[in-house]
């Protein structure tokens, strides 16, 4: 029961998020701009919260070292983006992310912290350059801080979420392994959704 009640609401949530084009920054400032830019788009929702659960499930200082070096690798792809440094194949790659991803939660993979952190340090260099490719008529500056700071909470939601599983069903119970892995799938299909798309 509990397994499809949070797999619909976690589907629910993803086909809910707005559709439209991302703010003007014009009319709603740079920083506003910034941090809808991954909350308007479903590519980055999905991997931000996978990169939480899969932090949460690693445990130990994986908690804060994977969400970390997702933020800190994309502030550097956003950068070579404003700079003119051209990236072949970013939105491929970021659906791609998407389906990794979720089969890294959906199969529970364990791996060190370091190969860990450099795995999603790759893709979000490629979230980073394209939050950078859209930048339109917004400072900077301000952008940057709103798009970090989204990451930032959709890592805490998937962070949140893992607890919450293992709080409501316990850590190393096989329900609330069976409820996260099947989160994991609901990304990974969701993203060969979007590379198809």
């Amino acid at each position: 029961m509990f397994p499809r009640l949070a797999m619909s609401a976690f589907a629910l949530l993803a086909l809910s998020l707005p559709a439209h084009a991302h703010l003007d920054p014009l009319a709603h400032g740079s920083f506003a701009a910034g941090f809808t830019h991954p909350v308007f788009g479903l590519d980055h929702v999905l991997v931000m919260v996978a990169v939480g659960l899969w932090a949460f499930s690693s445990g130990g200082r994986a908690i804060w070292i994977i969400p970390a070096a997702f933020v800190g690798t994309m502030v550097l792809g956003f950068a070579a983006a404003v700079i003119g440094i051209p990236l072949p194949f970013v939105e491929p790659v970021i659906a791609a992310s998407v389906v990794a991803l979720g089969l890294i939660v959906a199969m529970a993979v364990r791996l060190p912290v370091v190969p860990s952190a450099a795995l999603v340090a790759v893709f979000a260099f490629f979230h980073g350059h394209a939050h950078g490719g859209e930048i339109g008529s917004a400072g900077e500056l301000g952008y940057a801080l709103g798009f970090v700071l989204a990451t930032a909470l959709l890592h805490a939601s998937g962070l949140a979420l893992g607890w919450a599983i293992g709080a409501v069903l316990g850590t190393e119970s096989r329900t609330g392994a069976l409820v996260s892995r099947t989160l994991g799938a609901v990304v990974a299909v969701a993203g060969i959704g979007i590379l198809a798309g």
